[in-house]
């Protein structure tokens, strides 16, 4: 078994490499480019990179200075980071997108590259130690490099689709197949919905036809489909009437109206047939 070292250290370097994939969409577009909308409304390809940016330098402050995030934290009305139009916390949200986005793009580009390189300088260093705050919910340093691996795979489909670019799935998606499964209780809360009673079978197909599992084989509930999907529905980049994942059980089913990967209310999701909001 892998010890807390190595565990990070592997996030990390896939959520490098998730980062790279991204930083290459956009290293050396036009300026017409990164005024191209994504499917967020109002959001163009700036203000996805922007968004990285501030959410990176938002963990870097809660791994470093904790005490400092707590404080920040405070901004948000509703003690979360909010992820709808109706969160508390939306506006805030979107005036930090909207900032920098107005940035010059090389310098945009700049402060992203330097934050998350930050971000991992400081999630190393802190191990071991205490759980780092986050918003809703505090985190383990892994927890976090997941974390980021899934905004940031997220926020590059968004680019990607502004982009008219498709990208070829990875095996860095069992991570957020594993933070989607580890998340279910919370999107039940979230809701205000009762938490199912026994954990779900999760069986999921990765890019090269291995199945991911989580959950006990015995399971009276299952979801089953393609990985790639998993994560588009729980990162709410795709409805689940267009995707290929399928629920075996009433509870099950339910969940994949509500399933969600991020901190934060429940976001407005996306409508069956084309893109629409998310925030993640």
């Amino acid at each position: 078994m892998a010890t807390p070292a190595e565990l990070l250290s592997g996030l990390l370097a896939d959520l490098r490499a998730e980062s790279e994939d991204l930083d290459r969409l956009v290293a050396d577009l036009p300026p017409a480019s990164w005024a191209a909308a994504t499917p967020a409304p109002g959001w163009t390809v700036a203000h996805q990179i922007a968004h990285l940016a501030w959410t990176d330098g938002q963990a870097l402050l809660a791994a470093a200075e904790p005490e400092a995030f707590r404080r920040e934290a405070e901004r948000f009305p509703d003690g979360s980071q909010g992820d709808s139009e109706t969160g508390g916390a939306a506006h805030l949200i979107d005036e930090a997108a909207e900032e920098g986005a107005r940035l010059p793009h090389a310098e945009l580009l700049h402060r992203w590259r330097a934050g998350r390189a930050a971000v991992a300088d400081a999630l190393t260093a802190a191990l071991p130690g205490p759980r780092l705050p986050w918003y809703g919910t505090s985190m383990s340093p892994a927890s976090m490099a997941t974390a980021r691996l899934m905004e940031t795979w997220a926020h590059g489909e968004d680019v990607a689709d502004a982009l008219g670019v498709v990208r070829r799935p990875t095996r860095r998606l069992r991570h957020i197949v594993r933070l989607g499964v580890r998340a279910r209780d919370f999107a039940y809360a979230v809701h205000g919905l009762r938490t199912p009673a026994g954990p779900f079978r999760v069986e999921v197909r990765g890019p090269g036809g291995e199945v991911w599992a989580h959950g006990p084989a015995d399971a009276g509930q299952k979801v089953t489909g393609d990985a790639h999907d998993f994560c588009r529905l729980v990162t709410q980049r795709v409805h689940r009437d267009d995707a290929d994942v399928h629920a075996e059980g009433a509870d099950a089913d339910q969940w994949l109206d509500i399933a969600q990967a991020f901190a934060g209310p429940p976001g407005a999701g996306r409508e069956p047939g084309h893109a629409g909001e998310a925030r993640a």
